[in-house]
């Protein structure tokens, strides 16, 4: 097992690392926020958490006022959209922009972007970060740059959503929110 000083060592080295390819940084924000489930941030992504903060912002305003535009603005291409079947498909920008936008940015997945919070991200290693057992997938594709949404899974969100009612009826669960 690794020492707790070893471990935030290793962190800070992420972070420094990071920093270095980043016109601006926000060290104090970056260092308190760089922990999630699964590990740091920019150990595990090659950014800083105020690179992924700036980008979940961005998709949050983008999913609440239906801006499809800005939505778009805020994906990785192809996007890999994955259907409550589990069907899969990888989708170019121009599909996207036409018939295909409502059905992959459904009322249940723009919801979960509107809630989503750097808090929520489970990071992998080399893979990128998700939310609601990889219902969304985010990846950075240049190092210290900013995440892109580049998987949509309905079929995981799905699961997600009866893992959660059934944390709910045990007594397990999170209160919902009000404001939805």
């Amino acid at each position: 097992m690794e020492e707790p000083q070893a471990a935030a060592d290793q962190v800070e080295d992420c972070l420094l690392l990071v920093w270095q390819r980043q016109a601006t940084r926000t060290e104090r924000f970056d260092r308190e926020n760089d922990r999630v489930k699964g590990g740091a941030i920019s150990c595990a992504t090659g950014t800083s958490p105020s690179q992924f903060e700036a980008a979940l912002a961005a998709i949050r305003a983008a999913a609440a006022s239906g801006d499809k535009a800005a939505l778009l603005a805020e994906l990785g291409m192809p996007l890999l959209y994955i259907d409550a079947a589990g069907n899969r498909r990888e989708l170019q920008q121009d599909e996207l922009a036409d018939a295909l936008f409502d059905d992959v940015f459904s009322p249940d997945v723009l919801a979960l972007l509107r809630r989503v919070r750097l808090e929520d991200l489970t990071v992998v290693p080399d893979q990128g970060a998700f939310v609601e057992l990889g219902s969304i997938w985010l990846v950075v594709d240049s190092f210290g740059g900013r995440p892109r949404i580049v998987t949509v899974n309905r079929q995981a969100l799905g699961e997600a959503a009866a893992a959660a009612r059934d944390a709910a009826r045990q007594g397990q669960g999170r209160p919902a929110p009000l404001n939805e």
